[in-house]
């Protein structure tokens, strides 16, 4: 059904567009995250049969996503500066809301490597470690005005980082690009290309370029590594998605014009709550039928 589809993947596509958890938690969430992963890696390496019925489902899915993620853009880069203890806390609504849901959907698998646990700890030093000796936390965002050769492999480079994140459930790749100083640059630029002003072209499309190169390059990965190591990987995403609440936390550090580190004060219970029910809302969407 192309409308469930396309529900899909404008969820997706408000997930990615801001910090917090992922398009691919998204995916999780609803159900069809294997389907998603499988059919990335079929029209890449499939068969005709195969790249054909990708082809389809995909174009469904992306048609939300391009949709949703314009809509949020155009908002996003006017109020994220001037709200963002609000958004904070909505971002770590969907996170503490959506980790429950995951061990649920993932209880066999999970309590049948029991060891794996490990992997928790593991994804969350990683996202802790990225955070804390980030060079832009506490400091001046990254400027995009004037590309040089380096910045442009930095912005080519977390393009690569973002996509892969925003695939895999946990972690969303705005977080990573809010925790690289490049969240609302990177969201301006590509506003202004939407409201035809070109002169972010460059950066644009060369963190296209990144993009491109990411998803290409983790999709056959996390499908491997869901057939073979499914514990290890959902322990591993539940550790991202709980380092990710600290990534949230710093975000505000990160900003062109730096605002402290969220604390109890700055928290917001009320959009805390809304990104809850909106995480529940997604579940409760997951016995639509494609």
């Amino acid at each position: 059904m192309y409308l469930v589809q396309f529900i899909r993947g404008f969820c997706m596509a408000l997930a990615d567009s801001v910090p917090g958890v992922s398009g691919g938690t998204v995916a999780f969430l609803l159900g069809f995250y294997d389907q998603f992963i499988d059919s990335i890696d079929d029209l890449i390496t499939g068969s005709r049969e195969k790249k054909k019925a990708a082809l389809f489902f995909l174009i469904k899915l992306g048609t939300g996503w391009v949709c949703g993620m314009i809509l949020a853009i155009l908002i996003l880069a006017s109020v994220f500066d001037a709200h963002i203890y609000a958004i904070s806390s909505l971002f770590i609504g969907f996170i503490i809301f959506a980790i429950p849901i995951i061990f649920r959907e993932e209880k066999n698998c999970l309590t049948a490597k029991k060891s794996a646990i490990l992997f928790v700890l593991i994804g969350i030093a990683i996202v802790t470690a990225i955070t804390y000796f980030n060079p832009s936390s506490g400091g001046e965002g990254v400027s995009l005005e004037h590309l040089t050769p380096g910045l442009a492999l930095f912005v080519f480079l977390a393009g690569m980082i973002a996509i892969c994140a925003m695939v895999l459930p946990g972690i969303s790749g705005s977080t990573l690009l809010l925790i690289m100083g490049l969240y609302l640059p990177v969201v301006t630029a590509i506003k202004d290309i939407l409201h035809l002003n070109f002169a972010a072209f460059p950066t644009v499309f060369i963190f296209g370029c990144g993009v491109l190169v990411g998803i290409f390059g983790v999709v056959k990965l996390i499908r491997k590594a869901l057939d073979h190591f499914r514990a290890q990987t959902i322990y591993l995403i539940i550790g991202l998605m709980l380092g990710s609440i600290y990534a949230v936390v710093m975000g505000p550090t990160t900003l062109e014009v730096p605002q402290p580190a969220m604390t109890l004060h700055d928290f917001n219970i009320l959009f805390f709550v809304i990104g809850g029910a909106l995480i529940i809302g997604l579940q409760k969407m997951k016995d639509l039928k494609a």
